[in-house]
């Protein structure tokens, strides 16, 4: 057993700081120095905690939960109409759906899913080369959910890498794996793409995008500061958990943000709180679990719901996901679209920007949908 090992195994004869630099290095660094018990740090009081029930659904053949599937091969041909109802209906009252037939090859993202293991494969002394407290830092390594202020942490490490501009950012990316930034930036180009066309849709879906079955015909205007909108890529790792039932893989929170497009391996986790209970989304191989933000609820003026959603480990397994969160560009003020506004339905959200989140999550621990809640108006 390591030094530092034997400190997080005595924990109550341990300074508080050493424990904290410890847990600052991330809960893969701790399973890699063998570990067999959650420490204090990680365990979520009762009421937080996920129950014996959602465990088991964890390791059972349980339906997808009717999340609705958006065939996005339909969208330009007869079944368009249709197609757009489903995902009016999914964002309304999901908040969350899953996309197949995307036009994104296995290949692409098999090899996301394949490097980033591998970069979590690599010694410490590599990942944590891009450790860093700035969230303005266009790669950042790091732990927890926001792990300033956390005074719980979560089971969870991450990279978190800016994407747009590409060009701008891509030289800062990590170089080991030789070919992270080959197949991170491929990857990052294609969902961008698929975020755009999805975009459509959503536009769509609220009436106020009119697209010809080819594509084109519609108001292109309202396309262009999404096409120049912010990106950000985020690779979770969530190590086999010695004690699952006492900690969480990521707290329930709504993602800050237009849209996310959430990539799985093959290893549950992911639950949405639908009709005030917690339900597994089973991962479906090669399609994305897309869901909405609070850009989006604020933008469509409360039609559109961001959910919460939240994330749980396993005993067994190690899982990776990779979530690529798009929205404006980071100086927009994100409003109610004036077409969504009127007399039956007033403006229900203040304006906001990325500086105000930015002050907000820094000044306080992030939680539910609590930043989204403070951009209400009383009306």
């Amino acid at each position: 057993m390591s030094p530092a090992m034997a400190i997080v195994k005595d924990q109550g004869k341990a300074n508080d700081d050493v424990l904290d630099s410890l847990y600052q290095k991330g809960v893969k660094h701790l399973c890699e120095n063998g570990i067999d018990k959650v420490p204090r740090k990680y365990i979520w009081p009762d009421s937080d905690r996920p129950n014996a029930a959602d465990h088991k659904q964890l390791h059972v053949a349980m339906p997808n939960l009717n999340l609705p599937i958006i065939d996005f091969s339909q969208l330009q041909g007869p079944n368009r109409s249709q197609v757009l109802k489903s995902l009016s209906i999914a964002c309304e009252q999901y908040g969350f759906f899953q996309v197949v037939n995307h036009g994104i090859t296995n290949d692409v993202i098999n090899n996301m899913i394949d490097v980033s293991t591998r970069f979590f494969a690599l010694p410490f002394e590599e990942r944590s080369k891009y450790m860093s407290s700035d969230m303005t830092s266009p790669v950042r390594y790091g732990t927890s959910f926001n792990q300033n202020k956390d005074s719980v942490f979560c089971w969870r490490d991450f990279l978190k890498l800016m994407c747009h501009p590409l060009s701008e950012h891509l030289p800062h990316w990590p170089s080991s794996p030789t070919d992270w930034r080959t197949l991170a930036a491929s990857y990052a180009k294609k969902t961008k793409y698929l975020f755009m066309r999805i975009v459509e849709a959503i536009l769509a879906s609220l009436g106020v995008w009119v697209a010809t079955m080819n594509g084109g015909g519609g108001d292109e205007e309202i396309l262009k500061p999404f096409e120049d909108g912010s990106q950000l890529m985020v690779v979770n790792y969530y190590p086999a958990c010695p004690e699952p039932d006492l900690t969480l893989g990521m707290p329930p929170h709504s993602d800050y943000g237009f849209l996310t497009l959430l990539l799985q391996d093959d290893v549950q986790g992911l639950q949405i709180q639908h009709q005030d209970k917690w339900v597994t989304v089973q991962p479906i191989p090669n399609s994305f679990v897309v869901n909405v933000g609070d850009h989006l609820e604020i933008f469509s003026n409360g039609r559109y719901k961001s959910v919460l959603h939240r994330v749980l480990v396993n005993s067994v397994k190690s899982r990776i996901s990779v979530a690529s969160l798009h929205s404006l560009p980071l100086e927009s003020n994100i409003r109610p679209l004036p077409a969504l506004i009127d007399k039956s339905n007033p403006r229900r959200y203040k304006d906001t920007d990325f500086s105000s989140f930015l002050d907000y999550i820094s000044s306080c621990e992030p939680k539910r949908k609590n930043f989204l809640e403070s951009r209400k108006l009383m009306i």
